[in-house]
Protein backbone atom coordinates (compact mmCIF):
# COMPACT_ATOMS: atom_id res chain seq x y z
CA UNK A 1 0.00 0.00 0.00
CA UNK A 2 1.21 3.31 -1.32
CA UNK A 3 1.75 6.18 1.81
CA UNK A 4 -1.22 8.07 2.45
CA UNK A 5 -1.81 11.33 1.55
CA UNK A 6 -2.60 13.82 3.78
CA UNK A 7 -5.61 15.98 3.37
CA UNK A 8 -8.50 17.42 5.17
CA UNK A 9 -12.33 17.06 4.87
CA UNK A 10 -13.97 20.17 3.70
CA UNK A 11 -16.35 21.47 6.67
CA UNK A 12 -20.25 22.09 6.07
CA UNK A 13 -20.94 24.85 7.68
CA UNK A 14 -24.43 23.62 8.65
CA UNK A 15 -22.75 21.24 11.16
CA UNK A 16 -22.86 23.82 13.89
CA UNK A 17 -26.43 24.16 13.61
CA UNK A 18 -26.80 20.07 13.42
CA UNK A 19 -24.93 19.89 17.02
CA UNK A 20 -26.94 22.34 18.65
CA UNK A 21 -30.15 20.63 17.29
CA UNK A 22 -29.23 17.11 18.64
CA UNK A 23 -28.40 18.95 21.84
CA UNK A 24 -31.64 20.07 22.31
CA UNK A 25 -33.15 16.82 21.55
CA UNK A 26 -31.16 15.10 24.11
CA UNK A 27 -31.40 17.52 27.23
CA UNK A 28 -35.12 17.38 26.49
CA UNK A 29 -34.97 13.50 26.60
CA UNK A 30 -32.75 13.93 29.82
CA UNK A 31 -35.36 16.45 31.34
CA UNK A 32 -38.49 14.12 30.55
CA UNK A 33 -36.66 11.22 31.83
CA UNK A 34 -36.14 12.85 34.93
CA UNK A 35 -39.45 14.59 35.84
CA UNK A 36 -41.71 12.04 34.58
CA UNK A 37 -43.00 14.23 32.19
CA UNK A 38 -43.56 13.74 29.08
CA UNK A 39 -44.13 10.15 28.61
CA UNK A 40 -40.54 9.11 26.26
CA UNK A 41 -41.10 5.70 24.10
CA UNK A 42 -38.39 4.30 22.33
CA UNK A 43 -38.31 3.40 19.27
CA UNK A 44 -36.58 1.39 16.32
CA UNK A 45 -35.43 4.20 13.87
CA UNK A 46 -37.67 3.22 10.79
CA UNK A 47 -40.63 2.07 13.48
CA UNK A 48 -44.16 4.27 14.03
CA UNK A 49 -42.47 7.14 15.20
CA UNK A 50 -45.13 9.40 13.91
CA UNK A 51 -48.25 7.87 15.99
CA UNK A 52 -45.94 7.76 19.17
CA UNK A 53 -45.02 11.70 18.28
CA UNK A 54 -49.13 12.48 18.65
CA UNK A 55 -49.85 10.55 21.56
CA UNK A 56 -47.58 13.02 23.34
CA UNK A 57 -44.25 10.69 23.65
CA UNK A 58 -40.71 11.86 22.96
CA UNK A 59 -38.92 9.48 21.01
CA UNK A 60 -35.88 8.07 21.77
CA UNK A 61 -33.77 5.64 19.17
CA UNK A 62 -31.52 3.26 20.14
CA UNK A 63 -30.05 2.77 16.79
CA UNK A 64 -28.95 6.18 17.21
CA UNK A 65 -27.25 5.44 20.26
CA UNK A 66 -25.36 2.25 19.13
CA UNK A 67 -24.44 4.15 15.79
CA UNK A 68 -23.14 6.66 18.39
CA UNK A 69 -20.98 4.32 20.20
CA UNK A 70 -19.50 3.15 17.29
CA UNK A 71 -18.41 6.50 15.93
CA UNK A 72 -16.58 7.18 19.05
CA UNK A 73 -14.99 3.90 18.73
CA UNK A 74 -16.20 2.58 22.39
CA UNK A 75 -18.51 -0.38 20.88
CA UNK A 76 -15.64 -2.44 21.94
CA UNK A 77 -15.57 -2.06 25.31
CA UNK A 78 -19.10 -2.99 25.96
CA UNK A 79 -19.93 -5.60 23.20
CA UNK A 80 -18.24 -8.59 25.10
CA UNK A 81 -20.32 -7.46 28.44
CA UNK A 82 -23.42 -8.49 26.59
CA UNK A 83 -21.45 -11.54 24.96
CA UNK A 84 -20.94 -12.62 28.94
CA UNK A 85 -25.23 -12.74 28.97
CA UNK A 86 -25.50 -15.10 26.44
CA UNK A 87 -25.92 -12.40 23.41
CA UNK A 88 -23.90 -13.81 20.34
CA UNK A 89 -20.90 -12.35 18.98
CA UNK A 90 -22.89 -12.95 15.81
CA UNK A 91 -25.23 -10.89 16.45
CA UNK A 92 -26.00 -6.80 15.70
CA UNK A 93 -22.87 -5.36 17.15
CA UNK A 94 -25.83 -2.50 17.63
CA UNK A 95 -27.36 -4.38 19.89
CA UNK A 96 -24.64 -6.01 21.72
CA UNK A 97 -22.65 -2.47 22.20
CA UNK A 98 -25.84 -0.73 23.53
CA UNK A 99 -26.48 -3.60 26.40
CA UNK A 100 -23.05 -3.93 27.12
CA UNK A 101 -22.98 0.48 27.86
CA UNK A 102 -26.32 0.05 29.73
CA UNK A 103 -24.86 -2.99 31.86
CA UNK A 104 -21.87 -1.03 32.81
CA UNK A 105 -23.91 2.37 33.47
CA UNK A 106 -22.00 4.16 30.43
CA UNK A 107 -22.71 6.26 27.36
CA UNK A 108 -21.54 8.97 25.13
CA UNK A 109 -23.85 11.07 25.81
CA UNK A 110 -22.53 11.89 29.18
CA UNK A 111 -19.52 13.08 27.31
CA UNK A 112 -20.99 15.14 24.53
CA UNK A 113 -23.57 16.61 26.87
CA UNK A 114 -22.76 18.19 30.45
CA UNK A 115 -25.13 16.86 33.34
CA UNK A 116 -26.59 13.90 31.28
CA UNK A 117 -25.30 10.59 33.27
CA UNK A 118 -27.44 8.26 31.04
CA UNK A 119 -29.91 7.51 28.33
CA UNK A 120 -33.46 8.41 28.92
CA UNK A 121 -35.65 5.90 30.70
CA UNK A 122 -38.33 4.81 28.76
CA UNK A 123 -41.95 4.59 29.45
CA UNK A 124 -42.56 1.84 26.69
CA UNK A 125 -40.70 0.23 24.00
CA UNK A 126 -41.97 0.55 20.57
CA UNK A 127 -40.21 -1.54 17.45
CA UNK A 128 -40.85 -2.81 13.89
CA UNK A 129 -38.83 -5.71 12.51
CA UNK A 130 -38.70 -4.41 8.68
CA UNK A 131 -35.03 -3.72 9.80
CA UNK A 132 -34.47 -7.23 11.49
CA UNK A 133 -35.74 -9.58 13.72
CA UNK A 134 -32.45 -8.28 16.41
CA UNK A 135 -35.00 -4.72 17.16
CA UNK A 136 -37.37 -6.89 18.70
CA UNK A 137 -35.13 -9.11 21.19
CA UNK A 138 -32.96 -6.09 21.61
CA UNK A 139 -36.11 -4.04 22.99
CA UNK A 140 -37.43 -7.62 24.99
CA UNK A 141 -34.01 -7.11 26.95
CA UNK A 142 -34.73 -4.01 28.09
CA UNK A 143 -38.25 -4.87 29.07
CA UNK A 144 -37.54 -7.41 31.00
CA UNK A 145 -34.40 -4.79 32.94
CA UNK A 146 -36.78 -2.25 33.35
CA UNK A 147 -40.22 -3.70 33.86
CA UNK A 148 -41.31 -1.62 30.90
CA UNK A 149 -43.73 -2.79 28.33
CA UNK A 150 -42.79 -3.82 24.92
CA UNK A 151 -44.68 -3.87 21.57
CA UNK A 152 -43.93 -3.62 17.83
CA UNK A 153 -45.17 -4.54 14.37
CA UNK A 154 -43.83 -7.57 13.08
CA UNK A 155 -42.98 -6.75 9.44
CA UNK A 156 -43.13 -9.11 5.75
CA UNK A 157 -39.71 -9.56 4.75
CA UNK A 158 -38.35 -10.23 1.05
CA UNK A 159 -40.81 -8.60 -0.90
CA UNK A 160 -41.02 -8.00 -4.03
CA UNK A 161 -44.26 -6.33 -5.04
CA UNK A 162 -45.67 -5.04 -2.24
CA UNK A 163 -49.45 -6.29 -2.14
CA UNK A 164 -52.44 -5.12 0.07
CA UNK A 165 -52.28 -7.58 2.70
CA UNK A 166 -48.84 -6.36 3.64
CA UNK A 167 -49.99 -3.03 4.09
CA UNK A 168 -53.21 -4.13 5.95
CA UNK A 169 -51.56 -6.76 8.73
CA UNK A 170 -49.16 -3.66 8.87
CA UNK A 171 -52.07 -1.10 9.42
CA UNK A 172 -54.08 -3.42 11.90
CA UNK A 173 -50.57 -4.11 14.14
CA UNK A 174 -50.19 -0.37 14.59
CA UNK A 175 -54.14 0.08 15.43
CA UNK A 176 -54.15 -2.83 18.01
CA UNK A 177 -50.87 -0.59 19.68
CA UNK A 178 -53.34 2.32 19.94
CA UNK A 179 -55.15 1.68 23.55
CA UNK A 180 -52.34 0.48 25.58
CA UNK A 181 -50.28 3.74 24.24
CA UNK A 182 -53.20 5.83 25.08
CA UNK A 183 -52.75 3.99 28.65
CA UNK A 184 -49.42 4.61 28.70
CA UNK A 185 -49.10 8.20 27.71
CA UNK A 186 -52.45 9.78 29.27
CA UNK A 187 -53.53 11.05 25.90
CA UNK A 188 -55.96 9.59 23.48
CA UNK A 189 -55.42 9.44 20.05
CA UNK A 190 -56.11 12.00 17.99
CA UNK A 191 -56.12 11.49 14.00
CA UNK A 192 -55.52 14.96 12.98
CA UNK A 193 -52.62 15.43 15.41
CA UNK A 194 -51.39 12.38 12.97
CA UNK A 195 -51.96 13.76 10.21
CA UNK A 196 -49.75 16.97 11.30
CA UNK A 197 -46.87 14.88 12.62
CA UNK A 198 -46.81 12.61 9.72
CA UNK A 199 -46.89 16.18 7.51
CA UNK A 200 -43.37 17.31 9.06
CA UNK A 201 -42.05 13.91 8.56
CA UNK A 202 -42.67 14.32 4.78
CA UNK A 203 -41.61 17.49 4.75
CA UNK A 204 -38.14 16.73 6.52
CA UNK A 205 -37.66 13.06 4.58
CA UNK A 206 -38.44 15.08 0.96
CA UNK A 207 -36.18 17.87 2.08
CA UNK A 208 -33.57 15.06 3.04
CA UNK A 209 -34.15 13.74 -0.63
CA UNK A 210 -33.10 16.89 -2.05
CA UNK A 211 -30.03 17.40 0.28
CA UNK A 212 -29.02 13.57 -1.27
CA UNK A 213 -29.38 14.26 -4.91
CA UNK A 214 -27.34 17.53 -4.82
CA UNK A 215 -24.93 14.74 -5.54
CA UNK A 216 -26.17 14.01 -9.06
CA UNK A 217 -23.69 17.36 -9.82
CA UNK A 218 -20.15 17.12 -10.52
CA UNK A 219 -18.52 17.32 -8.49
CA UNK A 220 -20.27 16.05 -6.00
CA UNK A 221 -20.92 18.98 -2.76
CA UNK A 222 -20.97 16.09 -0.34
CA UNK A 223 -19.98 12.74 0.44
CA UNK A 224 -21.52 10.02 2.14
CA UNK A 225 -19.69 9.93 4.98
CA UNK A 226 -21.13 13.78 5.69
CA UNK A 227 -24.37 12.55 4.83
CA UNK A 228 -24.18 9.45 7.53
CA UNK A 229 -23.62 12.39 10.12
CA UNK A 230 -26.01 14.49 8.81
CA UNK A 231 -28.91 12.15 8.04
CA UNK A 232 -29.29 12.08 11.95
CA UNK A 233 -32.00 14.71 11.87
CA UNK A 234 -33.81 12.53 9.46
CA UNK A 235 -33.60 10.07 11.61
CA UNK A 236 -34.44 11.20 14.69
CA UNK A 237 -36.27 14.51 14.54
CA UNK A 238 -38.27 13.49 11.36
CA UNK A 239 -41.81 14.69 12.53
CA UNK A 240 -40.20 17.99 14.24
CA UNK A 241 -40.62 21.47 12.58
CA UNK A 242 -36.60 21.75 13.64
CA UNK A 243 -35.38 18.69 11.24
CA UNK A 244 -37.19 20.37 8.49
CA UNK A 245 -35.37 24.05 9.43
CA UNK A 246 -32.30 22.48 9.54
CA UNK A 247 -32.32 20.92 6.32
CA UNK A 248 -33.75 23.83 4.18
CA UNK A 249 -30.48 25.76 5.62
CA UNK A 250 -27.91 22.42 4.97
CA UNK A 251 -29.86 21.98 1.10
CA UNK A 252 -29.26 25.87 0.60
CA UNK A 253 -25.38 25.41 1.82
CA UNK A 254 -24.62 22.37 -0.40
CA UNK A 255 -26.80 24.46 -3.46
CA UNK A 256 -24.25 27.15 -3.34
CA UNK A 257 -21.51 24.71 -3.92
CA UNK A 258 -23.26 23.26 -6.77
CA UNK A 259 -22.95 26.45 -8.23
CA UNK A 260 -19.85 27.06 -7.30
CA UNK A 261 -18.58 23.55 -8.44
CA UNK A 262 -17.43 22.80 -5.02
CA UNK A 263 -17.18 19.75 -4.54
CA UNK A 264 -16.33 17.65 -1.40
CA UNK A 265 -13.53 16.02 -3.14
CA UNK A 266 -11.07 18.58 -4.67
CA UNK A 267 -10.20 17.64 -8.15
CA UNK A 268 -12.84 14.58 -8.39
CA UNK A 269 -11.78 11.74 -10.57
CA UNK A 270 -13.88 8.77 -9.57
CA UNK A 271 -17.32 8.50 -8.04
CA UNK A 272 -18.51 5.60 -6.48
CA UNK A 273 -21.50 4.09 -4.37
CA UNK A 274 -21.41 2.70 -1.06
CA UNK A 275 -23.70 -0.18 0.07
CA UNK A 276 -24.51 -1.25 3.11
CA UNK A 277 -23.85 -0.10 6.72
CA UNK A 278 -21.25 2.48 7.63
CA UNK A 279 -17.90 1.25 9.43
CA UNK A 280 -19.24 3.84 12.16
CA UNK A 281 -15.68 3.90 13.69
CA UNK A 282 -13.26 4.82 10.52
CA UNK A 283 -15.42 7.15 9.23
CA UNK A 284 -13.20 10.21 9.07
CA UNK A 285 -10.42 7.95 8.54
CA UNK A 286 -12.16 6.55 5.20
CA UNK A 287 -13.25 9.97 4.45
CA UNK A 288 -9.71 11.23 4.24
CA UNK A 289 -8.43 7.72 2.35
CA UNK A 290 -10.41 8.57 -0.29
CA UNK A 291 -10.11 12.02 -0.94
CA UNK A 292 -6.75 11.51 -0.50
CA UNK A 293 -6.73 9.12 -3.89
CA UNK A 294 -9.69 11.85 -5.42
CA UNK A 295 -12.43 9.37 -5.34
CA UNK A 296 -15.83 10.23 -4.03
CA UNK A 297 -18.19 7.82 -2.60
CA UNK A 298 -21.72 10.31 -2.86
CA UNK A 299 -24.60 7.95 -2.76
CA UNK A 300 -25.56 4.85 -0.48
CA UNK A 301 -28.63 2.97 -0.20
CA UNK A 302 -28.14 3.60 3.52
CA UNK A 303 -28.66 7.30 3.51
CA UNK A 304 -31.80 6.40 1.19
CA UNK A 305 -33.47 4.63 3.68
CA UNK A 306 -34.51 7.68 5.39
CA UNK A 307 -36.68 8.86 2.40
CA UNK A 308 -40.21 8.35 2.73
CA UNK A 309 -42.20 9.29 -0.38
CA UNK A 310 -45.45 7.55 0.46
CA UNK A 311 -46.45 9.23 3.51
CA UNK A 312 -49.32 10.77 2.63
CA UNK A 313 -51.33 12.72 6.16
CA UNK A 314 -54.41 12.25 3.96
CA UNK A 315 -54.45 8.70 4.24
CA UNK A 316 -52.04 8.57 7.41
CA UNK A 317 -52.33 4.74 8.52
CA UNK A 318 -51.86 3.52 4.78
CA UNK A 319 -49.10 5.61 3.30
CA UNK A 320 -47.02 4.64 7.18
CA UNK A 321 -47.35 1.43 6.28
CA UNK A 322 -46.29 1.87 3.09
CA UNK A 323 -43.19 4.09 3.64
CA UNK A 324 -41.86 1.70 6.07
CA UNK A 325 -42.29 -1.22 3.85
CA UNK A 326 -41.02 0.10 0.95
CA UNK A 327 -37.29 0.39 2.44
CA UNK A 328 -34.54 -1.31 0.55
CA UNK A 329 -33.52 -3.77 3.42
CA UNK A 330 -37.47 -5.11 3.52
CA UNK A 331 -37.35 -5.76 -0.67
CA UNK A 332 -36.48 -9.04 -2.30
CA UNK A 333 -33.07 -9.36 -4.52
CA UNK A 334 -34.61 -8.12 -7.88
CA UNK A 335 -35.33 -5.15 -6.41
CA UNK A 336 -32.74 -4.24 -4.78
CA UNK A 337 -30.81 -5.16 -8.01
CA UNK A 338 -32.88 -2.78 -9.88
CA UNK A 339 -32.67 0.30 -7.27
CA UNK A 340 -29.23 0.13 -7.48
CA UNK A 341 -29.30 0.07 -11.19
CA UNK A 342 -31.14 3.17 -11.29
CA UNK A 343 -28.82 4.89 -8.52
CA UNK A 344 -25.70 3.74 -10.55
CA UNK A 345 -27.74 5.46 -13.74
CA UNK A 346 -28.52 8.46 -11.77
CA UNK A 347 -25.18 9.56 -9.90
CA UNK A 348 -23.00 8.52 -13.24
CA UNK A 349 -21.73 6.48 -11.03
CA UNK A 350 -17.83 4.53 -11.88
CA UNK A 351 -18.02 2.12 -9.40
CA UNK A 352 -19.70 -0.16 -6.48
CA UNK A 353 -18.42 -0.32 -2.85
CA UNK A 354 -20.32 -3.85 -0.91
CA UNK A 355 -19.45 -3.55 2.79
CA UNK A 356 -19.79 -6.97 4.43
CA UNK A 357 -20.43 -6.18 7.79
CA UNK A 358 -20.00 -9.72 10.04
CA UNK A 359 -22.88 -9.25 12.51
CA UNK A 360 -25.63 -7.73 10.04
CA UNK A 361 -26.28 -9.70 7.59
CA UNK A 362 -29.87 -8.19 6.85
CA UNK A 363 -27.99 -5.04 5.35
CA UNK A 364 -25.07 -7.11 3.67
CA UNK A 365 -25.95 -7.16 0.24
CA UNK A 366 -23.00 -9.20 -1.08
CA UNK A 367 -23.68 -12.47 0.38
CA UNK A 368 -25.92 -14.29 -2.59
CA UNK A 369 -24.08 -12.68 -5.57
CA UNK A 370 -25.69 -9.51 -6.41
CA UNK A 371 -21.94 -8.06 -6.87
CA UNK A 372 -21.34 -10.98 -9.77
CA UNK A 373 -24.79 -9.92 -11.65
CA UNK A 374 -24.57 -6.45 -11.53
CA UNK A 375 -20.91 -6.20 -12.69
CA UNK A 376 -22.07 -8.63 -15.36
CA UNK A 377 -24.92 -6.74 -16.16
CA UNK A 378 -23.93 -3.31 -15.70
CA UNK A 379 -20.24 -3.91 -16.97
CA UNK A 380 -19.13 -2.02 -13.47
CA UNK A 381 -16.52 -3.14 -10.63
CA UNK A 382 -17.37 -3.73 -7.60
CA UNK A 383 -15.04 -4.59 -4.63
CA UNK A 384 -16.43 -6.08 -1.02
CA UNK A 385 -15.57 -5.13 2.16
CA UNK A 386 -14.86 -7.17 5.24
CA UNK A 387 -15.94 -5.35 8.39
CA UNK A 388 -18.61 -4.29 10.55
CA UNK A 389 -20.74 -1.11 11.92
CA UNK A 390 -19.46 -1.29 15.11
CA UNK A 391 -17.46 -3.95 15.78
CA UNK A 392 -13.82 -3.20 15.07
CA UNK A 393 -12.10 -6.54 15.36
CA UNK A 394 -13.97 -7.51 12.34
CA UNK A 395 -12.22 -5.16 10.26
CA UNK A 396 -8.81 -5.07 8.48
CA UNK A 397 -7.63 -1.53 8.04
CA UNK A 398 -4.21 -2.49 6.28
CA UNK A 399 -6.46 -4.81 4.19
CA UNK A 400 -9.41 -2.93 3.28
CA UNK A 401 -6.80 -0.37 2.00
CA UNK A 402 -5.15 -2.17 -0.15
CA UNK A 403 -8.07 -3.68 -1.31
CA UNK A 404 -9.44 0.06 -2.08
CA UNK A 405 -6.64 1.13 -3.48
CA UNK A 406 -6.27 -1.10 -5.86
CA UNK A 407 -10.11 -1.01 -7.07
CA UNK A 408 -9.19 3.06 -8.07
CA UNK A 409 -6.43 1.83 -9.80
CA UNK A 410 -8.27 -0.70 -11.97
CA UNK A 411 -11.01 2.49 -11.78
CA UNK A 412 -8.80 4.15 -13.70
CA UNK A 413 -7.31 1.92 -16.36
CA UNK A 414 -10.93 1.69 -17.47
Amino acid sequence: MSEEKKVAIKKIQATGLMRKLMADYFYELDKASKEGSPKVAWCTSVGPAELLLSLGFLVYYPENHGAMLGATRAANNYIPVANAIGYSPDICSYLTSDVGAFIKKETPLSLAYKGIEGVPKPDVLVYNTNQCRDVQEWFSWYSRELKVPAMGISTYRNIGKIENYHLASIVSQMKDMIPPLEGISGQKFDIDKLRHFLSLSYDCTQLWKKILETNTAAPAPMSFFDATIHMGSAVVLRGNPQAVEYYKVLLKELEDRVANKEGAVEGEKFRLYWEGMPIWGKLRDLAEFFIGFKTAVIASTYCNSWIFDAFDPEDPFMSIARAYTEIFIVRDENHKEKYIEEMINKYKLDGILFHDAKTCPNNSNNRYGMPERLEKKLNIPTLTINGDLNDMRCYSEEQAKTNIEAFIEQLGTK
